[in-house]
């Protein structure tokens, strides 16, 4: 049997995987295009066009992206609500692309920190809503098992959107001013919406095929899995069983719990590691966002387009190396890796101490050492959202129907969201901070520590 009459058009390619995976892609390689599309012309916007003195553009800069993760931090949890209690995560989906579209505007035509600052916040609105749906969706449609090898290469992929934006950006800001640069987020942008409009989800496209369409007309094919020893399928059910007590969950009134049942797994130590360890790694990647460009025009006074180049060096290790990152989480499990991860950029921050006021000489010392500091970064992603993916199907499997019919993994990417999100307030804040009083070596060694 073929498709219904009602099927929608090219509804088989736009509920492929690849094409999910794509759109997913995409948006996220969108929503850090435009990030860091900004970030290194703030000091510059600041100061050019709002007439900042410079005493005071580390504190703004700080400040706006304080503004971004605090409203990334609020909206993820009602995102992971809405989109798991609705029936589809593609409205959810266009809802941040709305939001982003209209703070794209406002950050380019704005004339006030007030309305740049709006900006900044409806961007994190935008940011909670992609990471969380977008991630619950990439989940539901390549399983567990595949999440780390996928997250792993769309990573290597929406890196690059961090490594082109900055010098891109700088480069436009220098030739055309606003105009260039808004122009092309907008086309950008328009790439995004097409993309988003067109994707089906699997779950949709399920309603619009017969019953027998999966079988293809012909016989179905053996079940492989049922071939194993019924010895070995009762010792694996007995070993889950035990294992399953300790993901039981005993239901609870209270009425955010009962919204919100993702929190009654708070319990579990490693998803809370796992919890922690997203907001410090938030916290040192928005440090190096806070940073990296007011040191630019302090220790080496150079235009928009030569700090742009800085974060190039940062993100050509998370290109390289980020396929491979996934691979081997998928491969050797979540732990060793992140403890390499962690091990590398450790040290990493503290050569950062090394840079001194300088011309050339001194600006590629630093470009190598923010490389190194990237390898380091390319190996602290994947461990934990795989990680915490694991540990939800297990509460899921155990608590069946206590997550509703989506299950709890928008729910986990809101609250993983919120604590990125915490982890990017808090980092340009206390970097900015530091920074100003006791200087930038020793704010690395702080965030080191």
């Amino acid at each position: 049997m073929g498709m219904s009459k009602t099927s929608p058009w090219g509804l088989r390619w736009r509920s492929s995987t690849i094409f999910i995976i794509a759109t997913v892609g995409t948006s996220l390689f969108t929503d850090l295009f435009l990030f860091g599309l900004i970030i290194p012309l703030l000091p510059f916007i600041l100061r050019d066009r709002l007439n900042i003195g410079p005493d005071q553009i580390q504190i703004h800069v700080s400040g706006l992206l304080a503004a971004y993760a605090a409203a990334s931090l609020i909206f993820s949890l009602v995102a992971g609500i809405i989109a798991d209690l609705g029936s589809s995560r593609k409205l959810s989906f266009l809802a941040g692309l709305i939001a982003l579209l209209i703070a794209t505007i406002m950050l380019f035509l704005g004339q006030s920190v007030t309305v740049i600052t709006l900006a900044r916040v409806l961007q994190g609105a935008s940011a909670a809503v992609v990471w969380t749906v977008g991630l619950a969706l990439l989940l539901d449609t390549v399983g567990p098992d595949d999440l780390g090898k996928t997250m792993g290469s769309i990573f290597s992929f929406i890196s690059g959107g961090q490594l082109v934006a900055p010098a891109v950006g700088g480069i436009l800001y220098q030739k055309t001013g606003y105009t260039g640069v808004f122009a092309l987020a907008a086309s950008i942008l328009v790439v995004d919406i097409a993309m988003r409009f067109l994707l089906i989800e699997k779950s949709s496209a399920a309603e619009y095929k017969n019953e027998d369409e999966d079988n293809s007309g012909g016989t179905p094919e053996p079940p492989i899995e049922e071939s194993t020893s019924d010895a070995n399928e009762e010792e694996d059910s007995l070993l889950w069983k035990k294992e399953e007590e300790n993901y039981k969950i005993v239901p609870s009134g209270h009425r955010l719990i009962k919204t919100f049942p993702v929190l009654s797994c708070l319990g579990n130590h490693r998803l809370l590691t796992t919890i922690f360890l997203t907001v410090i790694q938030a916290s040192t990647l928005s440090s190096f966002d806070a940073t990296i460009p007011t040191v630019a025009l302090e220790y080496f006074n150079v235009d928009s387009f030569q700090a742009s180049l800085l974060f190039v060096a940062t993100v050509v290790p998370c290109i390289i190396l980020g396929p491979l990152a996934g691979w081997m989480v998928d491969r050797y499990g979540t732990k060793p890796i992140a403890v390499f991860g962690y091990g590398s950029l450790v040290p990493a921050l503290l050569l950062l101490r090394l840079v001194q006021p300088g011309g050339t000489q001194q600006m590629i010392r630093y470009g190598i050492i923010l490389a190194l500091c990237g390898v380091g970064l390319s190996f602290i992603g994947p461990p934990g959202m795989v990680e915490a993916s694991f540990i939800m199907k297990r509460y899921h499997e155990a608590n069946p129907g206590l997550f509703g019919e989506q299950g709890p993994y928008a729910q986990l990417y809101a609250l993983t969201s919120m604590a990125f999100s915490l982890g990017m307030t808090i980092g340009p804040i206390l970097s900015g901070l530091v920074k100003q009083h006791i200087g930038y070596g020793n704010m690395n060694t702080v965030i080191a520590g």
